[in-house]
This record gives structure tokens, sequence and C-alpha cells, in this order.
């Protein structure tokens, strides 16, 4: 039984640790390569995150002087915690990246024409991260195909639950 409930609170971390996800960055680009970047918040901002109030759907990274910002990802303050701070919940914050990781991304953006896009924020040992992900926009027959893609899968997993029933 201790097996057991040592393998629930694993399952349970591991959900507790994601706090927002970016699903339709997915199916708006394709994702190259994956970073893991911290943030540079304000004390109300990580409570406000520790309370469930972090957005990064319209959110996307840009370069600026050699460092890399992240903007329009949404960090609603609480009433009780931002008392005597002026709090602006889209404001733009920088990420923490090693120097040959912004370099690499620096070049991939400025030559390659990438875009960096936030795919989840998560908690990493008690601190805030952010994975990024060097991507190129989907045309819209690629998403048409993305689609048709995953509609064979599903089906073809009901034919083949189907099918081990059957036998």
């Amino acid at each position: 039984m201790s097996k057991n409930s040592s393998k629930d609170k694993a399952k349970n971390a591991t959900a507790n640790k994601t706090i927002a996800l970016n699903k339709r960055a997915r199916h708006e680009y394709h994702i190259e390569e994956r970073f893991e970047a911290g943030l540079a918040l304000q004390g109300w901002e990580v409570k406000s995150i520790r309370a469930g109030r972090g957005n990064i759907v319209d959110a996307y990274a840009y370069v600026k002087q050699g460092e890399i910002f992240l903007i329009g990802a949404q960090i609603t303050p609480l009433i009780q915690a931002s008392t005597h701070v002026v709090a602006e919940d889209r404001r733009e914050r920088k990420l923490l990246l090693h120097r040959s990781e912004i370099d690499k991304l620096v070049g991939k953006v400025e030559r390659d024409g990438y875009t960096i896009v936030p795919t989840a924020m998560y908690w990493s040992k008690n601190k805030i991260k952010l994975e990024v992900a060097l991507a190129k926009g989907k045309q819209d027959h690629d998403k048409r195909d993305a689609a048709k893609d995953r509609e064979w899968a599903i089906e073809k997993s009901r034919v083949m639950r189907r099918g081990n029933r059957d036998a």
C-alpha cells in the first residue's frame, strides 16, 4: 500500500507543477526547439500565480538590446496582495536564460525568421519557469493536415479497440 500512495503523491506533484499551458501554440506554429527560462517577477506576481491567476495564451517573446522579454502574459493581481503597488497585469517581463541560449535564439529570430513562443509555465524547485520554443508559423493548409492526422489517429484507435474486443 505504501508504494501506491507514493505513486499517487508523485502524480499529484507533477500535476500541480503546471501553472499555465499554451495549447494554441502547437496549433498555430511548427515548434522546433524548446528552452527553459526563468522569469523576473515581482512579489505580487508570484502570489497571484500561486493563486492560479497566470495566463500565457496571448504571450510571445521578443529580443530587445540583446535580452529577451515576454510580453502579453497576463498575471491578474490579487486585491489583498497588491495594495501598495501599482500592478500592471500585462507588463513586459525579462526572461532569464544563459548567454549561449540567448545568442542562439537571437540568431534564429533575426536571421531565419523564427518566433519565440511560450508553451508552458510551471514550478521547478519553488521557482517559476517558462518553457519557450523556437517556432515557425503554420499555413492554413498545414493546420488542416494536422487536424486530419489527429482525426485519423482517433479513428484508428477506435477501430483497434473494437478489433481487440471482437477477438
